[in-house]
């Protein structure tokens, strides 16, 4: 790498996969890095943070990002995708077609959000939609590394999607199924009945002993998540048995 982990102001995760929480809305972005390809999860809020996730991962692995992964729909995760043309993206099945037409509600929530409208229409009129789409599970080889994203939802929106990184230590980068710098948000596209049952899918990926990756918040691990899971269940009087 041109410039470390560290000295670009990312957490290191493993040797393979750091992040950065973004801010304003305290939004993770992900970054995994393969011999032959490079992987942003969640590009940012808008064109600003979009361009300067890639000065920093370009400036870090000095490649440019091959593929991005979209864990949901919401603006905060997806704006910034159309600073990376060239990228390969991903959603879960139906995430395409959400985008697609919800474009004028996707820029209302962010300028709800505070985010400028300025700003707001500049993402949205080039707005990227996933052109791979994955309603299983779909292994990406990035050279060294083969990461696993797995459509988990739904749960705190209809299209969740999980990104599982392999390694001595396993990563699983989980959206906003988990949050920590506060509690879940369940807007009017969450799936309250069966968000607990998503979040069983990722430890199901992850095991006890990997690191779980909030959509918002600190790095978590397994006993966390399970709290969590627990919490919205009886929030939503999901049965447990």
């Amino acid at each position: 790498m041109d410039v470390s982990w560290e000295d670009a102001g990312w957490e290191r995760l493993t040797e393979r996969s750091g992040r950065l929480r973004l801010p304003v809305w305290d939004c993770t972005a992900g970054l995994v890095v393969g011999d032959d390809a490079v992987l942003l999860i969640d590009p940012g809020s808008s064109l600003p943070e979009g361009a300067g996730l890639r000065a920093a991962a370009e400036r870090m692995t000095g490649r440019r990002v091959t593929h991005i992964a979209f864990t949901h729909g919401h603006f905060d995760h997806v704006l910034g995708a159309a600073a990376f043309p060239e990228a390969e993206v991903y959603g879960a099945v139906g995430l395409d077609a959400l985008l697609a037409t919800g474009r004028d509600g996707l820029r209302e929530d962010a300028v709800r959000h505070g985010l400028a409208r300025a700003e707001a229409v500049r993402a949205t009129e080039p707005l990227v939609v996933p052109g791979h789409l994955v309603s299983g599970e779909w292994t990406l080889e990035l050279g060294g590394v083969q990461v696993l994203l797995a459509n988990v939802g739904p749960g705190h929106t209809g299209h969740d999607l999980a990104v599982f990184v392999p390694g001595d230590r396993e990563v699983v980068f989980c959206g906003d199924l988990v949050e920590e710098s506060g509690e879940p948000q369940a807007g009017p596209d969450a799936v309250p009945a069966r968000w607990p049952a998503a979040m069983d899918r990722l430890l199901s990926l992850g095991g006890d002993d990997a690191l779980y990756v909030p959509g918002h918040g600190a790095v978590v691990d397994a006993a966390f998540v399970r709290a969590q899971r627990d919490t919205l269940a009886l929030r939503y009087g999901v049965s447990r048995a």
